[in-house]
């Protein structure tokens, strides 16, 4: 299941949007109420929850994960590491339930996309970091991921991995270049485009498309995209609305082209040297999934350190040359660059781990979709998905 999994509205999805939308009085967390006791000096250890395959396991073991067991060696920290997150609704509708009546998720730390982030700062439902305990994060975090409009300044979230969520298409089948989001609906693409299925995945590209600068949408803007993209899905243009599942799609040939996340495209150009990945001239949408600590978490500076540990330049790349998303630390660039292994060498050219200058101009973060906005615009765009 995809790591940017869609927005099940009908579902769980439904419940938690329902929650943040109405503004439940009781599920606010005040500042005050959101440390607990934090036994870090004389416990040790550490609960780690994260999505499946997102850290580097060892060739031979892969119960071995070498830069958390390096943490470990180093710090005499013990991490519990669970591969628990499959879905962002559905990891919410997990731990809410505590986070809401102010008890411990049995969590210290966890990796949830920004779109859901902004709902867990908006509730209150995680702790500001101690960033003078976190000098790697404060000298190395890419300038580009610094202030996110739903946590200004970074200091309850720091991004795990980051993306970008583009078009992506096979060059020799379709017989032409992409280079902007309008050219998905040329005539010859008729029937063979996807697009994705989240309503937080799809729109700010969309909107992207039609010049829309997305840090700072509007409502007017979402109507306008929603009733471009119905428009072509009643002419059958659109062939359908997916998940990840578009990777196979694509690797098949039955879609030319279609909105997809860099790192999947990386692993699919290892197989097919055809399939391209393009931020279209208009602008691309970078995010990150991103650490953060709940509210009454045990192990608080821990977790602090361990997030720190990440942010070493030797130690982001590693994990970077394993994972192959964009690496929030622009350091460790030049890390995999002197390794004397050329096939580890050769990502630090990578524009899909390490955009560059030209790249980065057209890449924005997307204003995040609102408590208030959510409801309504859940249920618009699921209309037209059909989910």
């Amino acid at each position: 299941m995809s790591r940017r999994s869609l927005l099940r509205a009908l579902g769980a999805g439904a419940a938690g949007a329902a929650l943040a939308g109405c503004g439940v009085p009781a599920a606010f967390v005040e500042p005050g109420e959101r440390a607990g006791r934090d036994s870090s000096a004389t416990d040790h250890t550490l609960h780690f929850a994260n999505w499946p395959l997102y850290i580097d396991t060892d060739d031979d073991d892969e119960s071995k994960r070498p830069t958390l067991d390096a943490f470990s060696r180093r710090t005499g920290i013990s991490v519990t590491y669970t591969e628990e997150i499959n879905d962002n609704d559905e990891f919410f509708g997990k731990i809410s339930p505590a986070l809401m009546n102010r008890q411990q998720t049995g969590r210290d730390l966890i990796v949830i996309s920004d779109w859901m982030a902004a709902r867990f700062v908006r509730l209150g439902w995680v702790q500001e970091m101690d960033r003078a305990k976190q000098p790697n994060v404060a000298k190395y975090l890419d300038p580009q991921l610094r202030t996110p409009a739903f946590d200004e300044g970074r200091m309850h979230s720091v991004p795990w991995q980051s993306g970008i969520t583009g078009i992506a298409y096979n060059r020799k089948k379709l017989g032409r270049e992409i280079r902007s989001t309008g050219e998905l609906w040329a005539d010859d693409l008729r029937g063979r485009v996807t697009l994705l299925s989240g309503l937080d995945e799809s729109f700010a590209l969309l909107m992207q498309g039609d010049g829309v600068d997305i840090t700072r949408w509007t409502a007017d803007d979402f109507h306008t995209m929603c009733e471009q993209v119905e428009k072509r899905v009643r002419s059958k243009h659109i062939r359908r609305f997916t998940g990840n599942d578009y990777i196979k799609d694509l690797a098949t040939g039955d879609v030319l082209a279609c909105q997809a996340y860099s790192g999947d495209v990386i692993q699919l150009q290892a197989d097919n040297p055809d399939i391209e990945f393009v931020v279209p001239e208009e602008g691309a949408e970078l995010w990150a999934e991103s650490l953060m600590i709940p509210n009454l978490a045990r192990h608080k500076r821990n977790a602090e350190r361990l997030i720190d540990h990440y942010y070493d330049p030797e130690v982001a790349a590693e994990l970077a040359a394993w994972v192959n998303y964009v690496c929030p630390v622009p350091a460790a660039r030049d890390v995999l660059a002197s390794s004397k292994d050329e096939e580890t060498a050769a990502l630090a050219e990578d524009p899909l781990i390490f955009p560059d200058d030209a790249m980065r101009e057209r890449l924005a973060i997307a204003r995040d979709i609102t408590s208030e906005e959510r409801m309504d615009f859940a249920k618009k765009w699921n209309g037209i998905v059909g989910l």
